[in-house]
């Protein structure tokens, strides 16, 4: 059964593969020649934006409260006299509010990151974002773009092992999801709700695919905590009141002393995926916007500590690990999946059904159509 459900996910993505998803593979269709690459220079840049104002607006997928603060302050240092505000919600809520917008004729945002990567191809498709290629263009892995340049990514994101190892000899972490059915961690996980999340949908999806819904019924048996998002997941392994959790991501090189770990699996693969970013026709801050797109795709932002693999392939990855393109991965399979909502919906209800209903508010606090940005 596992295997039968397997080779109809292959089909089904294989489909899908030929027909969306142009940030991975590049068969959008191209309603008008891409526009040629930023020639500008960062400073220059940073000095159109200040001449058209200074400001910048962006929603950004995320689900912790004011979850981009730093990079709000590390853009700000590096390009004085500009102010952002990045608005972090899950991508979920953030993807309904830009459409809610979009039918009243409204945008608030000049930039939009989030994992909705289905959203975009219909956004690009609506004619509703600005074609734009940041600095650092021709350096994106090339499987990783949208080739008519409408959004692209700005960074990689993986999803694996989080373990405290404070509570957990290193050398015994878990890596692998039948790992986490140990009886020694009974009492110890956190996971975030999988029908809250697209990305966490995504992996239980391939688990049950490969182990079946036994897994899930031994998973239930180990007095699992479930929380609203992977950020409040992995806070909660950080700071010690769970030992592990599978659906979170972390630096692949901890800062000193850190008493946590992100690890991959030792068999099998894990999620990837490309964030996209893009700016909306209309924006407002269209300059500030270019700048901002640009900067988090220079070698400053991409090769920073603290961050996990680059997307750009002239930058190596932290710690000695490989470029991602050498891991079993696979984001264009991810990329497919997201465009089969109907599959996804019938997961997410089966899911819910075996875990139970969402327990919380949305983690960030950030509610309406018009959320305040103060």
């Amino acid at each position: 059964m596992a295997q039968d459900t397997t080779r109809q996910v292959s089909r089904r993505g294989l489909a899908a593969l030929t027909a969306a998803s142009g940030l991975l593979l590049g068969r959008a269709a191209r309603a008008a020649a891409p526009p040629e690459a930023e020639s500008r220079t960062l400073d220059e840049l940073h000095r159109a934006a200040i001449a058209e104002g200074g400001e910048l607006l962006v929603y950004a997928g995320g689900d912790l409260p004011n979850g981009s603060a730093a990079t709000e302050q590390a853009f700000m240092r590096r390009f004085p006299g500009v102010r952002i505000r990045i608005l972090v919600d899950r991508s979920k809520y953030h993807g309904v509010r830009i459409d809610a917008q979009i039918a009243r004729s409204r945008v608030a945002p000049d930039v939009v990151h989030i994992l909705a990567i289905h959203l975009f191809e219909a956004w690009k498709a609506e004619g509703r974002l600005l074609p734009y290629k940041p600095l650092g263009w021709s350096e994106i892995f090339a499987d990783y773009r949208d080739p008519d340049a409408a959004y692209v990514p700005i960074g990689l994101f993986s999803f694996s092992s989080v373990f405290n190892t404070n509570l957990i000899p290193e050398a015994e972490g878990p890596r692998d999801a039948e790992d986490y059915l140990d009886p020694k961690l009974r009492g110890r996980i956190v996971l975030g709700y999988p029908h809250d999340d697209d990305a966490m949908l995504y992996q239980f999806d391939r688990i049950v695919a490969d182990h079946g819904w036994g897994f899930m019924d031994r998973l239930m048996s180990q007095d699992v905590t479930w929380v609203r998002g992977s950020a409040p997941a992995r806070v909660m392994v950080q700071q010690g009141r769970k030992a592990a959790t599978f659906n979170a991501s972390g630096p692949l090189v901890p800062a000193a002393n850190a008493p946590f770990r992100f690890v991959l699996p030792r068999r099998g693969g894990f999620l990837t995926w490309p964030q996209p970013a893009a700016i909306f026709q209309g924006a407002r801050h269209p300059e500030a916007a270019k700048l901002y797109l640009s900067w988090l795709l220079s070698v400053e932002v991409q090769g920073a500590a603290g961050r996990q693999w680059p997307i750009r392939k002239d930058v190596a990855p932290a710690g000695g690990f490989r470029p991602i393109t050498d891991y079993e991965t696979r984001p264009a399979r991810f990329a497919a999946w997201m465009q089969d909502r109907a599959r996804l919906e019938r997961v997410r209800d089966m899911l819910e059904q075996a875990i139970g209903p969402m327990q919380g508010p949305n983690p960030t606090g950030v509610e309406g159509i018009y959320p305040s940005t103060t």
